[in-house]
């Protein structure tokens, strides 16, 4: 019987950890579970002023750890004195490493790696959810779970800068799954489970400072086998941070301040090159398609900085499929986002009705009768911000069921 192992990095997580453990010792999972916390931080913090905050409070999380009854939990201390992280091995990226080695280190191939965060809630039943999918389906190596953030109730600016952030990232993955790209992923470090055995077969997680979940994911696309449904979420909490150069605490921070220039809305207009490349794979790989007619073919020449990549690819493959998986490992989702970054800085216009036209363009029915693209973001109640958020949710649902 395999077991779910719960992994979640903790640096300064005092007020929110109590809370995620909570939910997770009321889960209904038939499957046995335990959960794994890193509590970190870099070890110089304890002779830093304005960081030594953080050391007192993570020794405080530690020891309710050490006292917490109803979990199996296996502590990792990278937090108490000569204990954190030195040097350049730092940060969430690391713990989220550290915690994988530890569970591979000691599960069964079988087992399913739960990534969680620190602040993420999960209802009753979510672990059994996720094992009765990897049981029904064992062609699947990986899931995106789908996503719900909280919203504080209380806090205005806060909750307008999350559903703002949250926005951006359905636009972004329901254009993908429209369009059928295999890149149509949400990547959150709060949201992704796997089978031990692929994450020990691509090697376990980049662990870079901010990312790393993005590039996760994407490893697992281009292995194969990766969900984007499931019947349960998770609810992560939008909160300010600054620990990370990017990702949703420091997008929220900008966001507070009206700055969302890397978070743009981009125009549906903007995915039709890609989706016309993904139409016409079998005239690339014959050599009979026009490669200068094609923004996202001349952005990938370029970015590949190769004469023909694509005569390249045909040359090591021995047929048209392998031809479309590899085009696949090139046109991947770190250079589909490339790609629309750049357009939008071609026509940085588009944005201001961006996300009117896209829901009117997929979803007419849905287009709420005040929702008009001269109005700006500050014009609009919180209350319509979470519906426009609520729009995109239920069809980005609909497209992942779809995908599978």
């Amino acid at each position: 019987m395999p077991t779910l192992r719960i992994a979640i990095p903790a640096m300064d997580e005092l007020d929110f950890l109590p809370a995620t453990l909570d939910a997770l010792s009321k889960q209904d999972s038939r499957l046995p579970f335990e959960v794994y916390v890193c509590v970190n931080q870099p070890d110089e913090y304890w002779n830093n002023p304005e960081r030594k905050t953080v050391c007192e409070n993570n020794q405080k999380l530690l020891k309710l750890l050490k006292g917490y009854k109803s979990l199996t939990l296996h502590i990792l201390d990278f937090a108490s004195p000569r204990l954190g992280w030195k040097g350049k091995k730092t940060g969430v990226g690391f713990a989220r490493k550290v915690l994988f080695e530890r569970i591979l280190s000691e599960c069964n191939p079988k087992d399913i790696i739960v990534s969680l965060d620190a602040d993420t809630i999960t209802k009753p039943h979510y672990l059994q959810s996720l094992a009765e999918l990897f049981e029904q389906n064992p062609e699947k190596n990986a899931l995106a779970v789908p996503y719900y953030h909280q919203l504080t109730g209380n806090d205005e600016i806060r909750d307008r800068a999350m559903l703002r952030y949250e926005i951006y990232m359905r636009n972004y993955a329901v254009n993908l799954l429209k369009i059928r790209s295999p890149y149509g992923f949400t990547a959150l470090g709060s949201a992704i489970a796997m089978r031990a055995e692929a994450l020990q077969k691509i090697g376990n997680i980049t662990p870079l400072q901010s990312g790393e979940d993005f590039y996760l994911v994407q490893k697992f696309c281009k292995m194969g086998g990766l969900s984007l449904f499931n019947t349960e979420c998770v609810y992560p909490s939008g909160r300010y941070s600054d620990r990370v150069p990017f990702g949703t605490g420091p997008a929220m921070l900008r966001g507070a301040n009206g700055i969302w220039d890397s978070y743009p809305i981009y125009h549906h207009s903007f995915f039709n090159p890609i989706r016309e490349v993904y139409g016409k794979l079998k005239e690339l790989y014959e050599n009979m398609l026009p490669k200068t007619e094609n923004e996202f073919l001349l952005f990938l020449q370029k970015e590949n900085k190769k004469p023909d990549i694509w005569q390249e690819i045909r040359n090591n493959v021995s047929d048209f499929p392998h031809f479309v998986k590899a085009f696949h490992q090139k046109a991947d989702g770190l250079r589909i986002l490339q790609y629309l970054r750049a357009k939008h800085r071609q026509q940085p216009e588009k944005e201001k009705t961006a996300l009117h036209d896209n829901i009117y363009f997929w979803m007419p029915e849905n287009c709420p009768s005040w929702f008009i693209p001269s109005k700006s973001w500050n014009q609009y109640s919180l209350e319509q911000l979470n519906t426009l958020r609520n729009i995109l949710f239920k069809e980005e649902m609909l497209l992942r069921d779809d995908y599978g």
